[in-house]
């Protein structure tokens, strides 16, 4: 399949995921994941959808 049949959502899709990918590479593990926060942003679903809350993620790890 050629990602220019995409179409330009799921192309978005696409490019975030890899970004993610990319991302996720770069970080070190320095311990056990907490649940701590569950539910925390719960909020902010009702604002973005969870592409553009992926985004943000990034920005305010950044």
């Amino acid at each position: 399949m050629d990602v220019k049949m995409l179409s330009d959502d799921l192309k978005r899709e696409v490019l975030d995921y890899i970004e993610f990918l990319l991302e996720r590479r770069g970080m070190r593990r320095t311990g056990t994941l907490k649940m701590e926060w569950k539910g925390a942003l719960r909020e902010l679903g009702k604002k973005y959808t969870s592409v553009e809350l992926q985004h943000k993620s990034l920005e305010w790890w950044g």
